[in-house]
């Protein structure tokens, strides 16, 4: 199969997926705690006139991101298997709450051979042609003790795709929270490193100024999605620190949603970035008066010259 006729599939079935949302069946899963908790942030989005929303889950392979949307929505919704570390292509879930649908995009790891792969970001990109991203969820995890160039690569790819005002948006997830840290350091104090190395490096790559960055600061929220996370008595699945990480993850989303920046639309001209053919037109009008002044002022510096010229004894 070739690669147009590919795309069309996926565009089809994009759209079968975009006019099917199932009954969220699966929040009856969660502890009653989790569960009155949700249905409150659900009522707080119908509150500010939201009927739906988008999430974006991007980032590295292997680093949680399916396992983090089966644990959101409380069922098994995307494959995750020890053999496959990501879904092969993108994929939309729909569920639908009292009026209120949820629509979370997972995708493949935008890494491979220690380079960001331009291809799956392309497959990404075209994926997502119509849709609005209300809500980035940028996947790491918490046991990668360092950031490096990589990173700084994702970050970048993603913010050259979406421009910089997707991290408006956006949320640093960090996996695998179930730690004991390194080097005697205290749970919270190794969070707030890890956390702190990551945002910096969104804050520096994308360009984010004072002012971008002033109310619309990149949140990190911690994520355990394997079955040997700790509970509370009410069972909720809780980190060491002792926070409800389901509720929690959230409401930070609810947060960012209805923050006052505005939601992602991914159109053709996002998607296929700026004319090389239109760099540059804005500046034609100062640079043709400029072009002809010096054009005038070299023919009279050649003019001056001629007349310095001393002339020939037979002129």
């Amino acid at each position: 199969m070739d690669v147009s006729s590919y795309i069309r599939r996926l565009f089809r079935r994009n759209l079968v997926q975009d006019l099917m949302a199932r009954e969220w069946s699966g929040i009856q899963q969660f502890p009653l705690a989790t569960q009155t908790k949700l249905l409150a942030l659900l009522g707080t989005l119908k509150e500010k006139e939201r009927d739906s929303l988008t999430v974006l889950v991007m980032g590295k392979s292997g680093v949680g991101k399916s396992s983090t949307v089966n644990s959101i929505l409380g069922e098994r919704a995307v494959i995750v298997s020890a053999f496959q570390s990501d879904v092969p292509r993108p994929v939309m879930v729909s569920r639908e709450r009292s009026g209120f649908t949820l629509n979370i995009i997972d995708t493949p790891g935008i890494v491979e051979g220690g380079y960001v792969n331009d291809q799956t970001l392309e497959l990404i990109k075209r994926f997502l042609l119509n849709k609005t991203i209300d809500v980035l969820l940028y996947v790491d995890r918490l046991d990668y003790y360092r950031v490096d160039n990589l990173d700084r690569q994702i970050v970048k790819a993603i913010t050259e795709s979406f421009g910089k005002e997707i991290w408006r948006k956006g949320i640093v997830v960090l996996t695998h929270a179930q730690l004991t840290p390194p080097d005697c350091l205290s749970y919270d104090d190794f969070f707030a490193r890890r956390s702190e190395a990551l945002v910096n490096v969104v804050d520096s790559v994308a360009r984010l100024n004072k002012r971008d960055i002033q109310g619309h600061a990149v949140s990190v929220v911690l994520v355990e999605n394997s079955s040997r996370c700790s509970k509370n008595d009410g069972e909720e699945k809780v980190l060491p620190n002792g926070t409800a990480w389901i509720p929690n993850l959230v409401e930070t989303v609810t947060k960012v949603a209805t923050n006052e920046s505005k939601s992602i639309v991914v159109d053709q001209k996002l998607i296929e970035g700026p004319n090389a053919n239109e760099k540059g037109k804005v500046f034609i009008p100062l640079i043709l008066p400029f072009q002809y002044l010096f054009i005038k002022q070299v023919q009279k510096w050649i003019k001056d010259d001629i007349a310095k010229e001393p002339k020939s004894s037979w002129e």
